[in-house]
């Protein structure tokens, strides 16, 4: 079984996140292929999408909202992602019992004597006037009935897990500080979210299965369920195993992947990218070795933008004080030094927040 180091599998990921070169593709094909867009952070999709879409502009993505192409909703790992319709429609069933165990888990003791079930009823019939509301709207028109869980648990439990939920324009649009305002998924995107799938094998999964290495592959099963939080899905893998070419990591880890995707040559340049706060590049794995340093991982978790150098983790960046200010995490040569000030000063344009100057740090 062939080893892949942690170069070649870096470069298989820049390639199937579209880090390696810009895509022609559109918002929605884009959010598609990626299966999705870490979104809890409502102005972050626009810089990863920026990084990775050729000629992006901003209305494309307002358009693709306001479109309802794509929705932003509670899915992979109970956090706010930017998906497509059809993937938030197909995938939610999917994840149902994902999202309520880890609600019902983070607020254990607060919701103990509460029914689920009775909840959601509730909760259905005070949303079927197709209003849009807040959390704390929704929690209100609930808590005579429910006067003892603390609003924040009633309404985590109802809007990211019980009730799926669109989050509607204008929040996410950009340069937007609009508050989140739900209604139910089925009304906001005008069909019920697809039937949870009876049939053996997992379908579902399948199709998550094959999406995920799509997107981030070669990868193993501990990446996918870091991906998604799902559990279960040892069915779907060996279901669709005779599809896919398995590899392993200089770990010894076997790796699974789609026999014709892109696993281009370690040795292909790749060039400076700027990563918003949560990238799913990131993010997306269990083993992120092959694009961050053990030393450096806590500064994904902890929402630090990232700047890609050589397609690894080798800086953080913010804007403050009219400055677009990049920390190296170590030192950068001239060249380097170079091609980050020309994509920097390139993302300062498409920010528009009247950005006067770039400001390298020293490296580390």
């Amino acid at each position: 079984m062939t080893t892949l180091d942690a170069r070649a599998l870096n470069r298989a990921t820049l390639a199937r996140q579209c880090l390696l070169e810009r895509s022609d593709a559109s918002v929605p094909q884009a959010v598609a292929q990626l299966c999705g867009l870490q979104a809890q952070e409502p102005q972050e999709p626009f810089v990863g999408l920026w990084s990775r879409l050729a000629g992006f502009r901003p209305g494309q993505l307002d358009d693709a909202l306001t479109d309802r192409q794509v929705v932003r909703t509670h899915l992979m790992r109970r956090t706010v992602h930017l998906v497509t319709a059809a993937d938030a429609l197909t995938w939610r069933p999917r994840h149902d019992a994902m999202l309520r165990q880890r609600v019902l888990g983070t607020y254990r003791r607060e919701l103990a004597d509460v029914d689920p079930e009775e909840v959601a009823a509730a909760g259905r019939a005070v949303m079927a006037d197709d209003r849009p509301r807040t959390m704390s709207e929704l929690v209100r028109a609930l808590e005579d009935r429910w006067p003892g869980p603390p609003r924040r648990a009633l309404g985590e439990l109802l809007v990211a897990a019980l009730i799926p939920m669109a989050q509607l324009p204008p929040r996410g649009l950009w340069q937007s500080k609009a508050g989140v305002r739900n209604l139910p998924l089925a009304t906001w995107l005008g069909r019920d979210a697809d039937p949870a799938p009876t049939a053996a094998g997992d379908p579902i999964g399948q199709q998550l299965v094959r999406r995920y290495l799509a997107a981030y592959g070669p990868a193993a099963s501990a990446d996918l369920r870091a991906w998604c939080g799902l559990t279960g899905l040892p069915t779907a893998v060996k279901a669709v195993r005779e599809e896919l070419v398995a590899f392993r990591d200089e770990r010894g880890r076997e790796l699974l992947d789609l026999p014709h995707a892109p696993r281009p040559h370690p040795d292909t340049p790749a060039p400076v990218r700027f990563l918003p706060a949560f990238d799913n590049a990131i993010l997306g794995y269990h083993d992120r070795s092959r694009i961050i340093d053990h030393d450096h991982l806590g500064l994904s978790v902890a929402g630090h933008r990232a700047v890609l150098v050589d397609g690894r983790v080798a800086a953080t960046w913010t804007v403050r004080d009219r400055r677009l200010h990049i920390t190296p995490l170590r030192p950068l040569t001239a060249a380097e030094q170079e091609a980050v000030h020309a994509e920097a000063r390139a993302l300062a344009a498409f920010l528009d927040k009247d950005i006067a100057h770039v400001r390298l740090d020293p490296g580390r």
